[in-house]
């Protein structure tokens, strides 16, 4: 398990939801591609490369299905 401790400030309570879905997993998985792959090697494994991910594009798309649901349940709603 890998995690982070982030001091955000100056960040608007708008953009703070994409700061931590986004930007902060962008500066820690950087570490952890290099600690799998390192931890690989020295099992006497061959190398084991992480793809790159992009979070940004994740985050979009978890906040589109959101949207999406949020809408979903909004029509499912009867009176």
């Amino acid at each position: 398990q890998q995690a982070g401790i982030f001091s955000i400030t100056g960040i608007p309570q708008t953009e703070l939801e994409q700061t931590m879905g986004a930007y902060c997993p962008n500066i820690l998985f950087p570490s952890a591609r290099e600690t799998v792959d390192n931890l690989v090697i020295k099992g006497s494994f061959p190398p084991m490369h992480l793809s790159p991910v992009n979070f940004d594009a994740i985050f979009k798309q978890a906040l589109k299905q959101r949207s999406e649901q949020q809408s979903a349940e909004a029509g499912n709603t009867t009176h």
